[in-house]
């Protein structure tokens, strides 16, 4: 609730909402883990490319859309492993 400033009505009324973003983020981490893992490195490296860039289009939106903090908390850690893949 603190993150999201939110009262404990407003979590309540949202609570399958956090929910499904909960479930989306565990379908992005498993993504990141198969390309982490997948025996060849190049089909690896591209599902990598994939769900990072997913995460950062996610970001993006949500900083549109709801609150601008997300690009930060959401955003800038996937730029960053983003250019660690890429290098």
């Amino acid at each position: 609730m603190k993150a999201f400033g939110m009262t404990k009505q407003q979590a309540e009324a949202t609570k399958s909402l956090a929910a499904n973003q909960g479930l989306y983020n565990g379908f992005l981490a498993a993504g990141l883990i198969w390309g982490l893992v997948h025996p060849d490195p190049s089909i690896g490296h591209s599902i990598q490319l994939f769900f990072l860039a997913c995460v950062i289009v996610a970001a993006l939106y949500g900083g549109a859309t709801a609150k601008k903090s997300i690009l930060l908390t959401q955003g800038l850690p996937a730029v960053i492993a983003l250019l660690f893949v890429l290098l």
